[in-house]
């Protein structure tokens, strides 16, 4: 593990970026196994409390998984074919080093408990656009897919915040 919290913070920043990158432009199998490895790098280099982080990855994975497979039921979300059943792979694994960077290069965010209500509407809406403007995802009908993602965002982010401080205090920072 490195022993610099800053630096642990930085590499789980770029892990983080770099995994988001590797699923929008490889979505499926390639970008979900890339980010499998990633994680496995988080864990050996980053993450201090491993089996609680763990949970916590778990957790907020399948929350997030959830969320994504309801938009795609409803028609928030869409991959072309409109036949998305389940979750793909690719959006799981975002979830999962997402996840990672609550307990450390976003911990900030939940140092004011303001902040994530004001944040997340925005910030999580625009990773998915910024996703379909690299062709990863589509959002069929723009305005009311951001709403309804804005809306989502707005619940779940702060719940996820809120499920570390409350089932995995150790992860607070």
């Amino acid at each position: 593990m490195i022993a610099s919290e800053t630096a642990r913070n930085i590499l789980n920043f770029l892990l983080f970026q770099a995994g988001w990158f590797a699923c929008v432009f490889y979505p499926g199998l390639i970008g979900a196994g890339v980010v499998v490895v990633f994680l496995v790098l988080h864990f050996v280099l980053v993450s201090q409390n491993r089996m609680t982080e763990l949970q916590f990855i778990g957790l907020g994975t399948v929350v997030g998984s959830v969320l994504d497979g309801i938009w795609f039921r409803t028609g928030i979300l869409d991959d072309g074919t409109g036949q998305v059943m389940l979750t793909p792979p690719w959006l799981v694994a975002i979830w999962a080093i997402f996840m990672t960077t609550l307990s450390h290069s976003l911990d900030w965010i939940s140092k004011k408990a303001w902040l994530p209500f004001v944040l997340a509407p925005f910030a999580g809406p625009f990773a998915y656009w910024s996703a379909s403007q690299l062709g990863a995802v589509q959002l069929p009908e723009l305005m009311p897919s951001l709403i309804a993602l804005a809306f989502g965002w707005l619940v779940v982010f702060p719940l996820l915040l809120y499920a570390r401080k409350t089932l995995y205090p150790e992860l607070v920072q």
